[in-house]
């Protein structure tokens, strides 16, 4: 018999007197998996945080376990009663170790002296049963993005919680690992544990999911089984309109090179080798391949990130020796980068500040900011990009992750690019913000910038781009003419370097 784990209704939040939530209901039983689906800013992430502490509501009934809550919650009373949740938004300390993230203020002590071996036991456990082989001792900061998010999982599922939310749980994992979380999905299910998912993954709901919630613009739409719906409806739904084409695809003609990259090779991560590829002008080029390919460290060395080891860039045929971001910004060579809350935002500032960061040459004279400029270009920004925000004064911190991502596209746009390079530029944004994502790409190619993409997902990768290098242990294994591949060839290339050169 199933039971109602978490049941709210009639829930309202606003932030500086803007509506997130308005009079929301949901509800989420044992045993199930319970998706809550919406567009960036639907206030999925808003009520999840509601659901377990870390912000009050402004009114609306909350039950748990049959019981209702009269005062608000916070995270540490929310995990007594049994709720988890992993964020989107990694919340790790970086200096720690695995097991010290894990068992954070919950620490294996015996008369207030930490037994760091039982901890550690305990941690390998929680790993084995994700499929992990990662040492317990290691500091989080020299993990992958991917290995990072299995560990937030592995701290949830420490807790024992009986209900779970998973906020984006696969965004930044590989498909086998993703393999390895429906297994446990379906363990937890299997032990009467509820689960509450978030995901812009629609394709991935199939496998797991026995219910789904929809809000849009803050408010309740519509909850169904899923075995009676289809992803059609589900995102007519979640967009209020109909979808026809989820990738807005534009054909160009080849133009000359922008970007020639000639046995490029970096030491960093697992060590690019040798790479070799031209980019042209109005083309977008994507990287595929999986997770600890390479294509991260490639964009990265390119865009003075890292240092290259060895090698030759140039663009419009002449040679550039870039050596930090500030001289590629200089050449007209842009990057929007994988984590964007760490690498591509400041979210202390302001919506306006951060789009104009990179052109305080623009918006200034004299060494003086001049504020209405700043505000005019912004505003400029946020209106072409759609960024749902306040206002241009809101800090980026309180935004949604599909809106901050077009806050970094929109730094950008304010320059004179020669060539834009996206990593995973449409993680965990909904299916109309990428299709916004989407256009703002075909406009750059319109415009004859060259652009780059590393994206996880194939379906993206052969929607949109052109054509398609394929990347293995640190080396370029294959050069596919989009419109002639398909997904199995770009994973047998990504699968097994075949010794061939760069392809």
């Amino acid at each position: 018999m199933t039971v109602d784990l978490v049941r709210v209704e009639h829930i309202s939040k606003s932030f500086s007197g803007v509506a997130a939530l308005d009079d929301v209901r949901f509800d989420l039983r044992s045993g199930e998996v319970h998706a809550l689906l919406g567009e960036n800013g639907a206030g999925k992430s808003t009520l999840m945080k509601i659901i377990s502490g870390v912000y009050t509501r402004d009114s609306g009934d909350f039950y748990v376990n049959g019981t209702k809550i009269t005062g608000d919650l916070t995270p540490q009373s929310a995990q007594h009663l049994g709720i988890g949740i992993i964020h989107q938004e990694l919340n790790l300390c970086p200096h720690l170790t695995v097991a010290e993230n894990i068992f954070l203020n919950r620490e294996f002590t015996v008369s207030g002296i930490l037994n760091e071996k039982k901890q550690n036991e305990a941690v390998k456990q929680y790993l084995k049963t994700l499929n992990l082989d990662i040492d317990p001792m290691i500091p989080v900061r020299k993990l992958p993005v991917s290995k990072q998010q299995m560990v937030e999982i592995c701290k949830t599922l420490s807790m024992n919680a009986r209900i779970i939310i998973m906020d984006e749980p696969t965004s930044a994992l590989s498909e086998k690992e993703i393999e390895d979380l429906f297994k446990v999905i379906a363990m937890l299910k299997a032990e009467g544990r509820g689960i509450i998912y978030i995901s812009h993954r629609l394709e991935e709901l199939s496998r797991i999911v026995d219910r789904v919630t929809i809000l849009r613009d803050g408010r309740y739409v519509k909850t169904l089984n899923f075995a009676e719906t289809n992803l059609p409806e589900i995102i007519s739904l979640m967009v209020g309109r109909t979808l026809t084409e989820k990738f807005p695809r534009i054909e160009m003609e080849r133009r000359e090179a922008v970007l020639e990259v000639k046995n490029l090779s970096s030491p960093y991560g697992v060590g690019v080798k040798n790479a070799s590829f031209n980019l042209y002008k109005g083309e977008i080029l994507a990287f595929a391949g999986l997770m600890g390919a390479g294509r991260t460290e490639l964009v990265r060395a390119i865009s003075g990130a890292d240092k290259m080891s060895e090698g030759e860039i140039r663009l419009n045929g002449k040679p550039v020796n870039i050596h930090a971001p500030s001289e590629a910004i200089a050449q007209g060579l842009f990057c929007a980068p994988e984590d964007r809350k760490r690498d591509g935002l400041c979210v202390k500032m302001t919506v306006a500040e951060n789009i104009t960061l990179p052109s305080l040459d623009i918006i200034s004279r004299l060494g003086i900011i001049i504020r209405s400029l700043e505000l005019k270009k912004s505003r400029e920004m946020i209106q072409s990009l759609k960024i749902k925000t306040p206002g241009e004064d809101q800090y980026v911190k309180n935004l949604s992750g599909g809106n901050q991502q077009k806050v970094v596209v929109g730094k950008w746009l304010m320059r004179n690019a020669r060539v834009v390079i996206f990593d995973e530029p449409t993680r965990g944004i909904d299916v109309a913000s990428k299709i916004e994502i989407y256009n703002i790409i075909n406009d750059l190619k319109r415009n004859g910038i060259g652009v780059m993409f590393v994206s996880s997902e194939l379906p993206e990768v052969l929607g949109m781009s052109d054509r398609i290098m394929v990347m293995c242990n640190g080396r370029i294994t294959a050069e596919l003419i989009t419109r002639n591949t398909n997904q199995e060839e770009i994973l047998k290339h990504a699968t097994q370097y075949s010794g061939g050169g760069n392809g």
